[in-house]
């Protein structure tokens, strides 16, 4: 009879374990099964506009109960490192076209979750006041990274400055798709962000709109030429990690960016030189 109560007393003490182990997990899903939404997020930048505008947008975020905090890169490439290296979580810079060529050249994965707004590359010169005064065997400074290149490549072709081959993709263009080079004119390669320096030393610089700002030149104004809009796949966009994509405070970023509020301010401060895509 010991015996028997015994072993009833011993079960009765496992299945109340059980059971309360049970209940623990259960509990323990409720509280902890999903992140908290995370109120803080790091936006990496490039200086210039692509900083100026996403400070606003952490002003209009903070109003939304998201702190955005900007960190701003000195070059392209970094900024896209830092995000597949987990540094920052989201950035802002770039059109896709350069994210996928960055992409296939480093072996990430990061992908666009919004579009912003169009920056169009455009001509400068101290030297000449239109294209028609740009003379035969004129120094052009174009970007060295290979969207950007086949950018300013695309723009020379048009002018009739250059010819290229046919069939070649505007993103994918480099010199060595140039056929003929009628105008003779001679092609230096760099950094984006020194093109604005070259102003002086060359007959045209093909700049990129956000070194341009940083320089004080508007394309509608201060150009020879500029990028057409109508049809540019050169639309800047928000990049993050791929899986990443549908993070709560990531899609508030996006919200935020593509607010009433900051396409007022863009249309206000660059008057043409960049155009929201919303």
């Amino acid at each position: 009879m010991q015996r028997r109560t015994l072993i009833g007393s011993t079960l009765s003490i496992l299945f109340a374990s059980a059971l309360l182990a049970g209940c623990g997990d259960k509990a323990g899903d409720a509280a902890g099964g999903a992140a908290p939404e995370k109120k803080e997020i790091t936006l990496g930048v490039t200086a210039g506009s692509s900083e100026e505008i996403a400070e606003q947008v952490a002003i209009v975020a903070a109003k939304r109960g998201l702190t955005i905090h900007v960190k701003t890169f000195g070059d392209y490439i970094a900024v896209d490192t830092a995000l597949a290296q987990g540094d920052i979580d989201l950035n802002a810079f770039q059109h896709e076209p350069y994210l996928v060529n960055f992409n296939a050249k480093n072996n990430t994965d990061l992908i666009a979750i919004a579009k912003t707004y169009l920056a169009p590359i455009a001509g400068y010169s101290k030297r000449w006041k239109s294209v028609n005064e740009v003379p035969d065997g004129a120094t052009v400074t174009v970007p060295n990274d290979p969207t950007n290149e086949g950018r300013a490549l695309y723009e020379l072709s048009r002018l009739g400055w250059i010819k290229l081959k046919e069939g070649v993709s505007t993103t994918k263009l480099t010199p060595s798709d140039i056929i003929a080079n009628p105008k003779g004119i001679k092609l230096v390669e760099l950094e984006a962000a020194l093109l604005p320096r070259s102003l002086d030393d060359t007959d045209v610089a093909i700049i990129n709109a956000g070194y341009a700002i940083s320089a004080g030149l508007n394309s509608q104004k201060d150009s020879i030429f500029v990028e057409s809009t109508e049809t540019s796949p050169y639309v800047n966009i928000i990049a993050a990690r791929k899986g990443t994509e549908k993070d709560p405070a990531y899609l508030k970023a996006v919200e935020a960016f593509r607010s009433p509020e900051i396409k007022a301010f863009i249309e206000k401060t660059y008057k043409g030189s960049i155009v929201p895509s919303w």
